[in-house]
């Protein structure tokens, strides 16, 4: 099974592979890695690191910075002109089923255009399914913790409910396997992570799919064993902890009444059509009133494929963008707890190295230096990913609310623009400055 290309959907600034030319002959683009500032470190709590970063966006910010024209209009120019300097470009599409005495699944193509040193070929090629997604993205988290790795569609979905073959289900997975791979590829450090290397040219990812659950359900035992109470988290993680619970209460609401609204379309839809059928029927059987039959049935034709269209770009279009930043927010509060856990060692070790320096005045162990280094390392990794985190949804969230008015204006264009008035003999179908002109000259 193959599904077409994906539409519009918002993406993390890559263009589509088949646009880009290879770019052997581009500059590459300088990593932007965190750097610390250098000096001497003192032994003390850690409340940040040296790297100034603007301070995080309040609650309200996502509407109230919403500039719907122009500055959508300067980001797009200058997501463009970055992709110029960019030397790693991937796309994930054409799905196929797969059926054996095994197993059924889906598997996608995922193409590569590079001229980085690191890949042993300027193209790749290759195939890979759902799990291979899942077992790069866990290689990424545990060779890069203190880094926000970008979530993946939910794997599993309720039998009945949801057809996991289905063309619309698949070609809504591969736009967000597509999105995930590329803010992957976007990424100054998680580019070049070995695992990705693998993932992108390897035929065989000789990889022990078994483990997934495991490392999933060992990491969550982890975190509950490891009970702990900070002394002070630094403000500016706490006021990302408060800005992302609030942000997941609001899109929390917007999903469910999403969801809720969806389902009454659909059900509103069978109605209308099963309402227009009795008029079509109706005209077949009295001639005198075959036209207006006709016109009314028409109309309610035309509201029905224009509700259609809405349905159909609400679940493909606004609902996985939804969750892709519901499961955004929960990576981001792993994120953070791993930080805390690591500043919690850091304070622990840092009191017992201070006893033992008052009874016996030993020099301050290399472990504590240790553990400040990963602190800082973390705060810094941490601040460059949420700011990155900011940019891209305020990209998306503005790419996404302009389509989505302006898909509501063809909507309602669609339904309104033919308006019709029967008197005994005829139908005539009016304009709506024609109709409105009636309805003046009746008034009067």
């Amino acid at each position: 099974m193959s599904v077409g290309a994906p539409r519009g959907l918002a993406s993390s600034g890559q263009k589509p592979i088949a646009e880009i030319l290879h770019p052997l002959s581009a500059a590459e683009e300088p990593l932007l890695v965190p750097v610390n500032v250098g000096g001497e470190k003192e032994a003390g709590l850690t409340n940040g690191t040296p790297v100034e970063t603007s301070s995080p966006a309040s609650a309200s910010s996502l509407f109230n910075r919403l500039q719907l024209d122009d500055d959508l209009e300067a980001d797009v120019r200058d997501l463009y002109a970055s992709t110029e300097t960019r030397d790693l470009f991937v796309t994930v599409d054409d799905p196929k089923k797969h059926v054996s005495t095994m197993e059924t699944y889906i598997t996608y193509r995922v193409s590569t255009k590079t001229s980085r040193i690191e890949f042993d070929l300027p193209e790749y090629c290759v195939r890979r399914r759902y799990q291979d997604f899942d077992w790069l993205r866990i290689k990424l988290e545990e060779s890069q913790p203190t880094h926000l790795i970008p979530p993946l569609p939910e794997k599993f979905v309720m039998k009945g409910v949801v057809d996991r073959f289905s063309e619309e289900f698949v070609e809504t997975r591969m736009k967000a396997l597509d999105k995930f791979l590329k803010r992957v590829a976007d990424h100054p450090v998680l580019s070049f992570n070995p695992h990705l290397n693998a993932f992108l040219s390897a035929k065989d990812l000789n990889k022990r799919q078994g483990l997934a659950l495991l490392t999933k359900v060992g990491e969550s035992v982890k975190h509950v064993a490891g009970g702990y109470k900070l002394r002070a988290r630094p403000p500016e993680f706490c006021a990302m902890g408060e800005y992302l619970d609030t942000f997941s209460q609001k899109l929390g609401t917007i999903d469910r009444i999403a969801q809720r609204i969806l389902k009454e379309q659909s059900e509103y839809l069978t109605e209308l059509r099963e309402y227009g059928t009795v008029y079509s029927s109706w005209a077949g059987s009295e001639e005198e009133l075959r036209r207006p039959l006709e016109g009314v049935a028409g109309c309610v034709a035309t509201c029905c494929r224009a509700l259609e269209d809405q349905s159909e770009n609400m679940s493909q279009d606004f609902l996985p963008v939804l969750r892709e930043y519901i499961l955004y927010i929960e990576s981001m509060k792993n994120v953070l707890r791993k930080r805390d856990q690591t500043q919690a060692e850091y304070e622990g070790r840092l009191e017992a190295a201070i006893l033992r320096k008052q009874e016996d005045r030993t020099p301050m162990p290399v472990e504590v230096e240790k553990c400040q280094d990963k602190v800082e390392c973390f705060n810094a990794d941490l601040k460059a990913d949420w700011e990155r985190w900011q940019s891209n949804k305020r990209q998306d969230f503005k790419q996404l609310l302009t389509g989505m008015a302006d898909k509501n204006i063809n909507h309602y264009e669609k339904i309104h623009k033919p308006r019709t008035l029967c008197n005994r003999d005829s139908l005539f179908v009016l304009t709506p400055r024609q109709y409105n002109n009636r309805l003046i000259h009746r008034s009067s």
